[in-house]
């Protein structure tokens, strides 16, 4: 799918923002593990939620869907599938399946596509390994090969400055253990709110979980059970980010619906104060925010805690007088592309001035950006954030593969040409 994109001046209107694909994942997990019926309303549906759905599907879990819900019951015998799962490019799949695998008896295999055989899985195979579970990778990297028969328990150590979805994927198995397991932290833990929000969804199913120290270590009893919960999925500020910053760059007045500025775990949120912060007016209300139009001024950006919001972020900076600073950036090297150079190499092309350094991106706003034809590489996140570049570029952009916004925001485009995006779609 081939995307074009002019200039635009205004936008305007109103649009409800998709739901959480961070709750939605996890979500699933603990509904799969549940012995009885739970309910989801509302489930995000893109490339990587399906792939979670297909995962659990694959071990036996009972799920029927619709539009509006997903039914999922776990109360039924866990069987190894006998071909190996394919999670496609989706990371938080495979690695809260390879924790998941190790609860099944069997061998179960778990592969993927494309830039997922390039993201690194060894310390979550070492910790699982250290709790009892017989597993291995490639070189540290999928496909991943478990021999599930149900985990140990005991002590276990991982790094937390990965990936947080490592520990979530232990935090969702441990209870299940056949002893009580205390999981320590080798590294501080980056992207913490996302474990928060691990934590708060399992506590709905009945979990208890102690978080010892500033989440430097995690003790989980052994023997629990998940209880069924009905889970309602609120809108994603991942997805709505990208939107919020084009009705801030094209300094319009925007209202976006099925947000919950109140509830604070998820950790995009965090665009909403850095936009105050560089000169945006944004009310927020119960379930909504609007953006109301500001200019933008250059800031400093720690991005420890919210690295998917550093493509659009870099976005921002181009348009906002003055420079900015984003810090805490170097794991985006192993996303579904190198975001770094990725989100730098494309938004140079259009004459924006960035400087890569090892763990930050300087960014110099204030210089016109021009349309030009941009390779996402496959990464949704720069799909989307290139999109918003073009908006206040002179001339036209071309964004090619515009369809791999589909793992995360399938949608985004349409409601884009909603709110008064000039965008035509070929393919």
């Amino acid at each position: 799918m081939i995307v074009i994109i002019e200039k635009t001046k205004d936008l305007g209107g109103c649009i409800k923002v998709p739901p959480s694909k961070s709750y939605t994942h996890r979500a699933i997990i603990a509904s799969a593990l549940t012995k009885g019926e739970s309910k989801i309303l509302e489930p995000l549906y893109s490339d990587d939620t399906v792939a979670t759905i297909n995962s659990c599907k694959s071990f036996g879990v009972k799920i029927r869907e619709n539009e509006k819900m997903l039914i999922v019951n776990g109360d039924c015998k866990l069987t190894a599938p006998n071909k190996p799962i394919n999670c496609k490019l989706s990371a938080t799949t495979i690695r809260f399946m390879t924790a998941f695998a190790g609860l099944v008896e069997g061998k179960t295999i778990l592969t993927g596509e494309g830039s997922l055989l390039r993201r690194p899985i060894y310390p979550l195979i070492d910790a699982l390994k250290m709790l009892g579970v017989n597993c291995e990778s490639t070189n540290g990297f999928p496909p991943v090969t478990i021999y599930g028969g149900g985990v140990v328990g005991g002590e276990s150590s991982i790094v937390g400055d990965i990936s947080s979805q490592f520990i979530s994927a232990l935090i969702f198995i441990c209870p299940l253990a056949e002893n009580d397991s205390l999981i320590k932290l080798e590294t501080p833990l980056e992207s913490k709110p996302y474990v928060e929000l691990t934590l708060e969804v399992v506590k709905m199913h009945g979990i208890k979980v102690k978080v010892l120290g500033n989440h430097e270590s995690y003790y989980i009893p052994s023997n629990q059970s998940y209880r069924p919960y009905t889970h309602k999925i609120f809108g994603d500020f991942s997805s709505a980010s990208f939107l919020i910053a084009a009705a801030a760059i094209t300094g319009s007045n925007v209202k976006f619906e099925n947000l919950y500025p109140l509830f604070k775990s998820q950790p995009d949120i965090e665009i909403i104060d850095t936009l105050k912060r560089m000169g945006i007016k944004i009310s927020c209300g119960e379930n909504y925010v609007e953006v109301l139009g500001g200019e933008l001024e250059g800031v400093e950006i720690d991005a420890k805690d919210t690295p998917d919001l550093v493509p659009i972020y870099t976005v921002l900076a181009c348009y906002a007088k003055g420079e900015t600073v984003i810090r805490n950036v170097k794991r985006l090297r192993i996303k579904e592309s190198d975001r770094l150079n990725t989100i730098s190499s494309e938004l140079s092309k259009m004459g924006a001035k960035i400087k890569v350094l090892e763990n930050s991106l300087i960014v110099k706003g204030g210089h016109k950006l021009r349309g030009v034809i941009i390779n996402p590489h496959g990464d949704h996140r720069i799909a989307m954030a290139c999109a918003v570049a073009a908006l206040g570029a002179e001339g036209e952009t071309v964004i090619l593969n515009g369809d791999c916004v589909r793992k995360s925001y399938p949608n985004f485009f349409k409601d884009l040409i909603s709110i008064g995006g000039k965008v035509k779609i070929k393919g």
